[in-house]
């Protein structure tokens, strides 16, 4: 009896396995967008790990705004994602940038934020000496933690002031592997990405009464513009010493194939996981994930 024989088989849509009833080619059922209709906030959304984050998000349905202080870049991705993606310039240590950026996401998009990702931060000097205790940097500090833990708390604010009225919304904001175990970046990085996590467990606590979710991830090392640059400053101690005035975070020439590859190379070296090699989509799934209502009770 056959239909005994392959019982154990499980029962699948048409859709699923390609034909319909009649055993002709059936049509795939398109994935569903994960964030159709929503409106997003994105800061550092222009390059990186943001793009990766702004790409996604757009292509799930998201309406997103790139809030970043890179005038060209998020200009260009803005123009090329088409008109359901816009940018507006914001530093996400001054206060005023911040909450203009959420009252200009509200504005044009019907009073609606739905979702806001913390991603903007720096990763400061890479340099030995900016490395060690023994040479700690206060102004290097204060800027580092202004950007990456500030930069958050602005968001979560602003970003909350939007969404408990309507009891909904989720922020998420990009920790990092520093922010779990230490090592791995310079006092200043460390301490910010610390911080994040600390304002994620808090926030969450306070805004879950208001229906609002806050999590964050925290990512492993990828070979993104910024952290390229940055082994350039540890391979060339001199040079980046001599450049103290200039903002090296900001001053991120585009990476060779050679550079991307080699700093995969080093992570994959480092990572637990053996196998993949972690990029910025890999990271953006996780905060899509996060943002969407398939997230909705974490």
């Amino acid at each position: 009896r056959p239909e005994i024989a392959h019982a154990h088989q499980p029962v699948m849509s048409p859709s699923h396995h390609g034909w319909d009833g009649n055993g002709a080619a059936a049509v795939p059922t398109p994935m569903p967008k994960r964030l159709d209709g929503k409106v997003a906030i994105v800061t550092g959304g222009a390059r990186g790990i943001g793009e990766a984050i702004v790409r996604l998000f757009a292509k799930h349905g998201a309406r997103v705004v790139i809030a970043d202080i890179d005038d060209a870049a998020g200009e260009a991705l803005a123009s090329a994602l088409g008109p359901q993606v816009s940018f507006v310039r914001c530093d996400v240590s001054v206060e005023d940038d911040v909450r203009r950026a959420v009252d200009w996401a509200l504005s044009r998009h019907g009073g609606r934020l739905d979702v806001y990702c913390n991603n903007a931060g720096v990763l400061g000097r890479q340099t030995r000496a900016a490395r060690s205790i023994l040479s700690f940097d206060a102004a290097e500090f204060d800027r580092v933690l202004r950007v990456n833990a500030l930069g958050a708390a602005l968001g979560m604010k602003h970003a909350a002031r939007a969404m408990a009225p309507r009891r909904a919304g989720s922020i998420v904001s990009v920790a990092s592997v520093a922010a779990v175990l230490g090592g791995l970046g310079p006092h200043a990085y460390t301490a910010s990405k610390h911080a994040i996590v600390g304002l994620t467990k808090n926030a969450a606590c306070e805004l879950g009464a208001h229906g609002v979710r806050v999590n964050c991830v925290s990512p492993f090392g990828v070979a993104t513009p910024m952290l390229i640059n940055a082994w350039r400053q540890g391979h060339d101690d001199a040079t980046a010493d001599a450049d103290r005035d200039r903002d090296l975070d900001l001053d991120v020439t585009v990476p060779s194939d050679q550079e991307v590859e080699k700093m995969e190379e080093v992570v994959r070296g480092l990572a637990t996981l053996k196998g993949p090699t972690l990029r910025p989509r890999d990271i953006a799934e996780a905060v899509l994930f996060l943002a969407s209502d398939e997230a909705r009770y974490i």
